[in-house]
């Protein structure tokens, strides 16, 4: 008896802690997690009886101190409509609107002559203050609705931050982040204690192929909003300056593939976008492919070095011109250097240094090289519509030519985002990295769910790298600018390119040229790389005219901006 009572009273205990546990699972979502929507529901007398709020997750931005800083959000403001069949005035009606808020008055005119229809929106837009004035005036025949509407307070980075707009009669996500995580930032529950549950027992972690199907919640990524601007108004300065045709650039982490920067121009204002040009909407760094030129230079010597066919002390002659499969390249200024180093491949830029590695390698190693960076395949960046690029030149022609061409970057194609993947692995002892901008997902919940991300794979060994490396700091140091960009006190290490653009029956075009340039610092162990590029720039032939200074610019401002510490000593006279 005594047993069975003790049974009873367990369970009846039990049963009161889950109930409490159920309360307070309850009063949670209702405290925290739907707090702003019952204050919203305070103020229903500015809504429709069937009017839905407009719902969606945030995406921001991290600063360098962690806190976030929004750049795509829900703004709360009003809409205002009128009855046109209950307007006694019209004039006073347009008058009393027009003292508060920008009313077109031919477009309200043709409104109010629609006296069929008891409802016409004037205005789609206004903030809290202007409704409530409107809503005080109690205007016979105006309505007043109660709004909530996507906004960009950032207005950065847009082609990777993407835009929500209308799909057939759903709002949703359409180009960049908003598309890509358009699950988890769309907002359609699958009940209380179902989301809550899921949430908690979720398996942590996911790969980056999984991302998009995480559960609800707002987006944190590792964009630093102060590096975006910087990073923009640098293009900008380029892009105008030499009225170019689409200029960007990345700044990333290599060691972990998390993006801190990226923009493109032209660009769009995704507050604003109804006049935007169409093809502004796609994102160039991940959509479309680019013969990137002499920076490809950096990885054909990166993978001699690790093949073990070259050294920094190996030479090579040079004659300036040659001919492969009857075909004939030269250096790009056709002179001959003789018998030279291989450090001159990389300072001075030649292209039959580079061939000369390629042949070296032989086919099927070269092209090994080029796969296991990644060439010829998307990254698995968590940005939508990325295309793959192009090395079909290296995987299916027998001819050495093909691999020569390759060995400077012309002839095969890659994104921008391809590009810093493989030059990352430059920066990382040897290993690629997954270019990323998400980190974590915080769930409807308060929990935060980190991302985690392929695992690094060794192209090159380390050894391959840090020659590699110094190679890089002596172009900088010694060559660039003759020497008079170098940094006492931060070891940099960095390459110009410079590639013909492919024009009509896959021929070049005369005088059109694109730029690239990438470095990383502090060299020997980098916090940052930074890839920048701007396509037919007009009035200048190499990239060491237009990009040697904005990337300078922006390795300045990350130095100071982060207060990176110096890496070597400054000399000075005595």
């Amino acid at each position: 008896m005594r047993g069975a009572l003790r049974t009873k009273l367990r369970l009846f205990s039990l049963a009161i802690a889950l109930f409490a546990l159920v309360l307070c699972l309850r009063l949670y979502y209702i405290q925290v997690i739907d707090g702003q929507e019952y204050a919203f529901a305070a103020e229903r007398q500015y809504e429709k009886a069937n009017q839905a709020l407009f719902d969606r997750g945030s995406i921001y931005f991290t600063r360098k101190d962690d806190t976030l800083l929004s750049a795509a959000g829900l703004t709360t403001g009003f809409r205002i409509a009128i009855n046109p069949k209950t307007l006694s005035n019209p004039k006073a009606v347009y008058e009393a609107l027009a003292a508060v808020a920008e009313v077109d008055r031919a477009r309200f005119g043709t409104l109010v002559a629609k006296t069929d229809d008891p409802y016409e929106v004037v205005i789609e837009r206004v903030s809290e203050d202007v409704g409530e004035q409107i809503a005080e005036q109690k205007i016979t025949g105006v309505i007043v609705e109660r709004s909530r509407w996507r906004s960009y307070p950032a207005n950065a980075a847009a082609q990777s931050v993407g835009l929500v707009a209308y799909d057939e009669d759903s709002l949703v996500g359409r180009y960049g982040l908003e598309r890509y995580y358009e699950y988890a930032l769309s907002r359609e529950r699958a009940g209380l204690f179902g989301n809550f549950f899921t949430e908690i027992f979720a398996e942590a972690g996911r790969a980056a192929g999984d991302a998009r199907d995480a559960s609800e919640g707002d987006i944190v990524t590792s964009l630093e909003p102060a590096v975006v601007q910087m990073l923009t108004d640098v293009l900008l300065e380029v892009h105008q300056g030499y009225g170019s045709t689409e200029t960007g650039g990345i700044i990333m982490d290599p060691k972990t593939g998390e993006i801190v920067a990226l923009a493109s121009l032209p660009t769009f204002n995704p507050e604003d976008f109804k006049d935007a040009d169409p093809r502004a909407f796609g994102n160039p760094l991940v959509e479309n492919q680019y013969e990137f030129g002499s920076i490809m230079k950096a990885l054909t010597v990166a993978s001699g070095v690790d093949a073990g066919v070259i050294n920094r002390a190996s030479t090579y002659e040079d004659k300036g011109c040659t001919t492969l499969n009857t075909k004939t390249f030269c250096n790009y200024d056709l002179k001959a250097r003789g018998v030279v180093a291989m450090q001159e491949v990389l300072s001075q830029s030649l292209n039959l240094g580079a061939a000369h590695i390629a042949g070296k390698l032989g086919r099927e190693r070269f092209r090994d090289y080029f796969t296991r960076l990644g060439f010829g395949e998307e990254t698995g960046i968590d940005l939508p519509s990325e295309a793959s690029g192009n090395i079909e030149n290296i995987r299916t022609s027998p001819r050495d030519i093909e691999y020569a061409t390759a060995s400077y970057g012309q002839g095969i194609a890659e994104t921008p985002v391809q590009m810093i993947k493989a030059l990352a692995a430059l920066a990382n002892d040897g290993m690629v990295v997954t270019p990323h901008l998400v980190t974590a997902i915080k769930l409807e919940s308060g929990i935060e769910k980190k991302l985690a991300w392929s695992s690094p794979t060794r192209v090159f060994s380390e050894e391959a790298v840090e020659e590699t490396t110094a190679m890089l700091v002596k172009v900088v140091d010694s060559k660039l600018a003759d020497g008079t960009l170098s940094i006492p006190t931060m070891s940099v290490a960095a390459k110009t390119g410079t590639a013909q653009v492919a024009g009509a029956e896959g021929k070049y075009a005369e005088g059109k040229y694109f730029h690239s340039f990438f470095g990383y610092f502090p060299a020997y162990e980098p916090r940052f790389i930074i890839l920048l590029y701007t396509k037919e720039p007009q009035g200048v032939q190499y990239a060491s005219e237009t990009l040697v200074h904005p990337f300078m610019d922006l390795t300045h401002f990350l130095i100071n901006y982060y207060a990176l510490p110096p890496d070597r000593v400054a000399q000075t006279d005595i």
